[in-house]
C-alpha cells in the first residue's frame, strides 16, 4: 500500500489510518477521543498508525462530529489587571493538555461577553475576577445555567464551581503584620464586587477583634481610584499609620497620594495591598502583599472545569487556597509620635 504522506500525497484521514491499523474507522474514533472502551493491543495499533502516517484531525470535523466546539470562554472583568495574567498562566496549560482552546472576553469592554460565549457554543465558561454591576452578574448566572462553569478568583452569587483563595484569611494574615509592627491606626482603600465586601467585611472584624482604630474609604480596585481614596484618607490630621488596599493596583494608586502629601514609605506611612502580583514584586515598588494563589488558583479552575463538562449534575463545588502574606520594604513600624 502506498504510503498516504509520502512524497506529498494527500493528507491522511480516518480512513487511512484503520486501513494502516487493521480496524474501523469508529475504532479509530474511540481511541482518538481516550475511550476507555478500547482493548491494549487495538489501542497501541491505532497510535502506532497515527504517528506512521502523520495523522492530525480536522478541528472543524472534529468539532461537527462530537457536537463541540473545544473552546473554553475565559470571562476576565479587567485586562489591566495584571493578576488576571498570573491566573491565565495556570489556567492555559490544564485546558491545552485536554485539547481544549481557551478564548478571552472582557465584560469591561462587552458587556454581553457571557451571553455571547453561549451563542458561540463553548464547552465550558471560566469566569474571572469580580464584578459589580448585577446585570453582568446575573449574566453569568444564565451563561452558567446553560454551560459547565467556573468561577475563579471570585464568591459572586452564581450557582457554579468556585475556587479563589481564603480572602478573610489573606486579610487577617495583613492585619496581624501590622499590629505586630505596633501600628494603633489602620485603614482599608476597599475595593468593588464580592472580593471587595469579603476583604472590607475581614479588615473590620480584624481591627474590631483588635480593639483598633480603623478607616474605611471606598474605591474602585484601579489605581486612580486608589490615587483618590489616598488623597482623602491621607489629608486629614489624623491619618493611618498603616493602610491595606483591596488589591495591588489600587495600594499603587495610594502610593502616588502618599508621595503628592510629602510623605515618606514606609517611615511616615506603611501600605499594604492584595494578591501579589507582579508589579508588587518590582524592586521600585517592594509592596507587602498578600499572595492569593493566582497560578494555583487558575491551575484549579481548569480541573474543576473538566470535572464539571465530564459531570454536568455534580454537585458544585467550593475551593479556598490557603493565601501566604509576602513581606517587602512597604511596610515597618510606624513613626515614633512627636519625632
Amino acid at each position: 500500500m502506498q504510503d498516504p504522506v509520502a512524497g506529498g500525497g494527500p493528507r491522511p484521514t480516518i480512513r487511512s489510518v484503520a486501513e494502516r491499523a487493521g480496524v474501523s474507522k469508529s475504532l479509530v474514533s474511540l481511541v482518538l477521543q481516550g475511550s476507555p472502551r478500547v482493548g491494549d493491543a487495538r489501542r497501541r495499533a491505532v497510535l502506532a498508525a497515527v504517528q506512521e502516517l502523520g495523522y492530525r484531525p480536522d478541528p472543524a470535523a472534529r468539532s461537527l462530529a462530537e457536537r463541540r466546539t473545544r473552546t473554553v470562554g475565559v470571562l476576565l472583568d479587567d485586562l489591566r489587571n495584571p493578576w488576571f495574567v498570573d491566573l491565565l498562566e495556570g489556567l492555559r496549560p490544564v485546558l491545552r493538555a485536554a485539547g481544549l482552546r481557551p478564548v478571552l472576553g472582557d465584560t469591561g469592554a462587552e458587556p454581553e461577553a457571557a451571553r455571547t460565549f453561549t451563542q458561540l457554543r463553548v464547552d465550558g465558561l471560566v469566569v474571572v475576577g469580580t464584578r459589580e454591576d448585577p446585570g453582568a452578574v446575573a449574566q453569568v448566572a444564565e451563561a452558567a445555567a446553560a454551560v459547565p462553569t467556573v468561577l475563579a478568583g471570585t464568591r459572586d452569587a452564581v450557582h457554579a464551581d468556585v475556587v479563589a483563595d481564603d480572602g478573610r484569611a489573606g486579610v487577617r494574615l495583613v492585619v496581624e503584620h501590622l499590629l505586630a509592627l505596633g501600628h494603633r491606626r489602620l485603614a482599608h482603600v476597599a475595593g468593588a464586587g464580592a472580593v471587595g465586601r469579603v476583604r472590607r467585611a475581614a479588615f473590620e472584624e480584624a481591627a474590631a477583634a483588635a480593639g483598633v482604630s480603623a478607616t474605611v474609604v471606598e474605591a474602585d480596585m484601579t489605581e486612580d481610584g486608589g490615587h483618590r481614596a489616598g488623597l482623602r484618607l491621607l489629608s486629614g490630621p489624623h491619618r493611618p499609620t498603616a493602610v491595606l488596599a483591596a488589591n495591588d493596583v489600587s495600594a499603587l494608586g495610594l502610593l502616588a497620594a502618599a508621595g503628592d502629601l510629602g510623605l515618606r514609605v514606609p517611615r511616615d506611612l506603611s501600605v499594604a495591598g492584595y494578591d501579589d502580583t507582579s508589579l508588587a514584586a518590582l524592586r521600585s515598588v517592594s509592596l507587602t502583599s498578600v499572595d492569593n494563589r493566582s497560578h494555583d488558583v487558575g491551575r484549579r479552575a481548569g480541573e474543576l472545569l473538566l470535572a464539571r463538562i465530564a459531570d454536568p449534575a455534580a454537585p458544585p463545588r467550593t475551593e479556598l487556597l490557603a493565601p501566604r502574606l509576602a513581606q517587602r520594604r512597604t511596610t515597618a513600624p510606624p513613626p515614633v509620635e512627636g519625632a
